[in-house]
């Protein structure tokens, strides 16, 4: 039996005010006759629904530049659903956090990728981006609107994580979400920033470190390894891993994209997420749930006795699976082995 996805990201929109230097989406300015209709978001939220209730986290581009946002946020909040908003902060103004509360958002993560304003503003190719930024996320708390730090890891901005982590703490986010870059989209043209396989080891070791030293939840995404290294830690320091040790990370694993999670796109297509472009299926032609459950690409990914290369007979590939999207980055083969992995399997039983 294949189980509903928990989380759902939907590109609303490919518009954007910004062109981020690691865009997934490759954003453009002017939102996409081609976007699904109002009627057609509605159905999709129809669909979802019937079918677990996934969290539903409306992404873009900047779902904001979408006219009938709020429309489409009210009936997924109607619905069921826990609605979720995915932006770049500038836009937000008082009133428009007062209208997302109204509308049922539930959290909302403002991406942040610096600790200053020159290396947040510089990877987002707009001075004052930061500073505005800022003054959203302070809008977001007067609403009353629970909110999260996302932060893309790259060697522009390595050497501020501990900065970047303070920054979270002091104002107050209820999580900072760390996310490895991947070669998509924009982020091909700066593939030489991605951080070294050895960097990505200490960063997520150090990661782990701050579990219980800071009031927020910490979330490494796009980074698969880290539950490897967290098992790893765990078992060095004599811990059981379980809810009370270590949070719903212990409940989860690394990657979910294909099992917990799938990206659908402004136009209806179906991913195992946005990093990866590999064709799940297409709302417009398919109900949600057949592509979920009846996808090649989806169903592949979730046996994980299908992987190649060291993450086959890695022990710890039911609870990493390394990042499918870098294996395709890498080899055009999204079951290949995880390119940005150091560890050498044992082999064994799987963990």
């Amino acid at each position: 039996m294949t189980n509903p996805p928990r989380l759902v990201a939907w590109e609303l929109t490919r518009a954007c005010n910004l062109a981020c230097r690691h865009c997934r989406a490759d954003a453009v300015t002017e939102t996409s006759p081609d976007e699904l209709t109002t009627k057609e978001a509605k159905d999709f939220i129809d669909q979802l629904a019937e079918y677990g209730k996934p969290i539903l986290i409306m992404t873009g581009g900047e779902p904001l530049l979408r006219d009938d946002f709020y429309e489409i946020a009210q009936y997924g909040t109607d619905k069921g659903l826990r609605v979720v908003l995915a932006t770049n902060g500038t836009f937000m103004t008082a009133d428009i956090a007062s209208r997302l509360k109204d509308v049922g958002i539930q959290r909302i993560s403002v991406s942040i990728d610096g600790s200053d304003a020159k290396t947040h503003d510089d990877f987002r190719c707009e001075i004052g981006s930061f500073d505005a930024a800022l003054v959203g996320i302070q809008h977001i708390k007067d609403a009353g609107i629970g909110f999260q730090i996302n932060t893309t890891i790259t060697k522009r901005n390595i050497d501020q994580i501990t900065k970047i982590l303070d920054l979270a703490v002091r104002l107050e986010a209820e999580a900072l979400h760390i996310f490895m870059l991947v070669p998509t989209g924009r982020g091909k043209d700066i593939e030489e920033d991605e951080i070294p396989p050895e960097e990505y080891e200490r960063v997520l070791n150090w990661f782990y470190d701050q579990r219980n030293k800071v009031p927020l939840q910490l979330k490494a995404t796009c980074a698969p390894h880290y539950f490897r290294i967290m098992r790893q830690r765990a078992k060095e320091e004599g811990i059981k891993i379980t809810m009370e040790t270590h949070g719903f990370e212990a409940m989860t694993k690394g990657c979910l994209g294909g099992s917990g999670f799938c990206f659908v796109s402004h136009i209806g297509e179906v991913y195992p997420c946005g990093f990866l472009p590999a064709l799940a299926g297409d709302i417009r032609k398919q109900s949600f749930k057949d592509v979920w459950e009846q996808s090649k690409v989806f169903n592949d990914i979730r046996d994980v006795n299908k992987l190649k290369g060291k993450c086959g007979i890695c022990e710890y590939r039911r609870v990493c699976s390394g990042c499918r999207a870098r294996a395709y980055a890498a080899t055009g083969d999204y079951m290949d082995e995880e390119p940005y992995c150091m560890y050498v399997p044992a082999g064994g039983e799987m963990v």
